[in-house]
């Protein structure tokens, strides 16, 4: 069950990476400053600027969001499973 847990999580985080990657890509075409230095410190940012600026073009907030917020509280909640399963 462990490995079951873990290899959701693995999958999930990659699902995140590529819609991070969707998202910044969105930003990039958007002539927003992308600092690929720090980017795994910024990420967070350029996430909800995507929503900022999604929403004020469309009223709404874009796709990429919610797919980005899915599979990483996803991804948490199965490594944490994960472990709790290891762990009894």
């Amino acid at each position: 069950m462990f490995s079951l847990f873990m290899s959701l999580a693995i999958f999930c985080a990659i699902v995140n990476i590529v819609f991070s990657a969707l998202i910044l890509d969105k930003l990039r075409k958007r002539n927003i400053k992308i600092n690929y230095f720090l980017i795994r410190l910024l990420l967070p940012k350029y996430v909800y600027q995507y929503k900022k600026i999604t929403r004020e073009e469309s009223g709404e907030v874009g796709g990429l969001f919610y797919g980005w917020i899915v599979s990483i509280d996803a991804a948490l909640i199965f490594a944490v499973a994960g472990l709790v399963v290891r762990a009894v």
